[in-house]
């Protein structure tokens, strides 16, 4: 396992790696005693994390393995490919994976979700638009989504005025 830690805007974070693959990023990485050991996965994730806060990245290039079953693998597979700056419901991920009713099943693997940010489950909220649940907690969750819009372009054909 290695390990490295990440100052940013969110509080620390405890980026570990398997060696091959990004395993995991932790909130709440407030023991700074922690043995620290990157490697280059590590140490990439962190450079591009520290990119990601200034807005200067918007798509992350790791290799991840998060460790869930396999309805959790489908779920994060969807919740990866909702781009920078934008949302999608519970409801609508239920309805991309085939079935509406997984909803709360949808919810309950965002939320076990073991490399936030890059596997950007804080896009996911309520089919009303609120921001619900968040592991990081609902203050992280607000501050990356503000984060977001203030970087977000709007791309040719979104912006309609009538």
């Amino acid at each position: 396992m290695y390990r490295g830690i990440c100052d940013s805007p969110v509080g620390l974070l405890i980026v570990e790696s398997d060696g091959s693959y990004l395993t995991s990023i932790l909130f709440n990485g407030d023991d700074i005693s922690l043995s620290q050991d990157p490697n280059g996965i590590v140490a990439n994730c962190i450079e591009q994390l520290k990119e990601y806060f200034k807005g200067e990245r918007k798509i992350f290039d790791l290799p991840l393995k998060p460790d869930g079953t396999d309805f959790q693998q489908k779920v994060w597979e969807k919740v990866y490919q909702i781009p920078f700056g934008e949302t999608k419901s519970y409801g609508a991920l239920a309805v991309a994976l085939g079935d509406a009713k997984l909803n709360r099943a949808v919810g309950l693997a965002n939320g076990a979700n073991p490399i936030p940010i890059v596997i950007p489950c804080h896009r996911v909220i309520g089919s009303d638009g609120s921001l619900t649940g968040y592991a990081g907690g609902l203050e992280r969750k607000k501050w990356l989504l503000n984060h977001e819009s203030n970087y977000h372009i709007v791309t040719k054909g979104q912006l309609k005025l009538f």
